[in-house]
């Protein structure tokens, strides 16, 4: 699965998602871009966007894009195992909210 964080996730949550390609927005060059325009960018190079961005799935029309949607390090460890059991299962246009 190739899964991009969000940029206000922490960089070091990708060394956590084992078996999966990860890559984050600062790498990919698209930090600053509004949330539209990174779905657009996100979908044509992965399957899972993670991120901790509540307004996500109201601001934008999910399944109109090719992609998933599912920041403190520490408090993120404890969803890891709940992430990496759900992403064989992300559908695109789907929001998922892991956790409480």
């Amino acid at each position: 699965m190739r899964v991009l964080l969000d940029g206000c996730l922490p960089r070091p949550l990708k060394r956590e998602l084992i078996g999966h390609e990860v890559r984050t927005v600062p790498e990919m060059k698209w930090s600053g871009k509004r949330n539209g325009d990174l779905l657009r960018l996100a979908a044509r190079e992965f399957d899972v966007l993670l991120t901790v961005d509540r307004r996500l799935p109201r601001e934008q029309k999910l399944p109109t894009f090719r992609i998933a949607r599912s920041n403190r390090l520490l408090d993120l460890l404890s969803l890891v195992p709940a992430i990496l059991e759900f992403l064989p299962r992300a559908r695109p246009g789907e929001a998922v909210v892991v956790g409480a």
